[in-house]
């Protein structure tokens, strides 16, 4: 029997006001013509809830831009589903977030991109630093459990003190120091965001020496799996717990699954939740362990990293049933090996930005009008 999903990740629109180089987002965004209806999220956030969900995660992109916000948190309320909302923070008003905590909202999670201003807006690609300050404080005077998000990288790693004062300043409860995943748009911009070995060992010191130190903000450390020579369980195994819904209704075991081209995964139009979590052929493509081949097979290791990542496997080899490259027993092992061995902690890759058209349709490989170095004013 397959266990019951306990999260979801509600997309609610990849329209956002940043445009940030690591973007969990596909490289072909969904259109806001295509996203849906507030009717539609109600009624997968009833399915969800049948289904044994209790957690949403209502994001984006930057879901502030949905004017129906408030009926999307109400709808996923009304449910009994806890709903977190995922924020850049840019038009999140102290009368915005009232509404949203009336219509049911349980917490916030803000993002950062670097803990001083010129850092943030060069990642974020356009002036942001103010507009998350006076989030903060925002969420801080509703007391809401706050949480802060921080992808991590070469640009901003070795001021990893500084950004975590800065959460304890604005009065987060959680900060998430997330290690980016090189997969999608991290990918095209590996080159200028792959952090070098020293950079990790001084930011895990720093990790270790504040929770010595401090209760207060939790800190949670994703591993850098380029480094540990071991993968991350996918998503705890893949459609093993969480559910990503995109905004165009696109169901998929993992966000990062939309790079994935042969897996045809369902749509929430077309296909109840229950039907695409127990028997649609995308959940149930790499479920388990019966699919696995090469050392994943015989691996001690199988149901506790289960084999990597998927997608960072398809990413790297073009296979997602590969062993993911990250770990030191895959025969792909090499691709990540190489990568990170000619790492340069001085040099200064141009961005390629989070836009439409910053990629060629093509295959996705080379930059056009979105590769900048100075952050974007749009």
């Amino acid at each position: 029997m397959i266990p019951a999903p306990w999260a979801l990740l509600a997309e609610v629109t990849h329209a956002c006001p940043l445009h940030c180089p690591y973007c969990s987002n596909p490289l072909e965004l969904v259109r806001t013509s295509a996203e849906l209806s507030t009717a539609d999220w109600a009624r997968v956030f009833g399915e969800a809830a049948d289904l044994g969900i209790v957690q949403a995660h209502v994001s984006g992109g930057e879901p502030l831009l949905r004017p129906d916000l408030a009926e999307i948190v109400a709808a996923a309320h009304g449910a009994g589903v806890y709903t977190q909302l995922v924020t850049s923070g840019v038009g999140l008003a102290a009368d915005r977030l009232g509404e949203l905590l009336k219509a049911g909202l349980n917490s916030v999670q803000l993002s950062l991109q670097d803990a001083r201003r010129p850092g943030s807006d060069l990642i974020a690609g356009r002036v942001s630093y103010d507009d998350k300050e006076r989030a903060a404080e925002v969420i801080r005077d509703a007391d809401v459990p706050f949480g802060l998000n921080v992808v991590l990288h070469r640009r901003n790693l070795d001021n990893l003190q500084e950004i975590i004062e800065v959460g304890a300043r604005w009065g987060a409860d959680r900060i998430e120091l997330a290690n980016t995943q090189f997969y999608g748009w991290a990918l095209h911009n590996r080159a200028a965001l792959l952090p070098a070995r020293g950079q990790l060992d001084r930011a895990k010191a720093t990790v270790a020496a504040w929770r010595d130190e401090h209760e207060r903000p939790e800190l949670v450390w994703v591993m850098p799996d380029y480094y540990e020579g071991v993968p991350k369980p996918c998503m705890g195994g893949w459609g093993a717990r969480s559910i990503t819904v995109g905004p165009d209704g696109t169901a998929l075991p993992c966000p990062a699954a939309y790079g994935i081209p042969d897996l045809a995964p369902p749509n929430v139009r077309e296909r109840p939740l229950a039907w695409i979590w127990t028997e649609s052929p995308a959940f149930n493509a790499y479920r388990g362990t019966d699919w696995m081949t090469g050392p994943c097979r015989d691996c001690p290791r199988r149901e506790i990293d289960f084999g990597g990542c998927r997608c960072q496997a398809h990413a790297l080899t073009g296979d997602a049933a590969r062993t993911d490259p990250a770990c030191a027993l895959s025969p792909d092992h090499r691709l990540v090996r190489d990568a990170t061995t000619t790492v340069d902690e001085e040099a200064d890759a141009a961005l390629v930005y989070r836009r439409p058209g910053a990629l060629k349709p093509t295959d996705g490989s080379k930059p056009t009008d979105g590769s900048s170095r100075v952050p974007g004013s749009v």
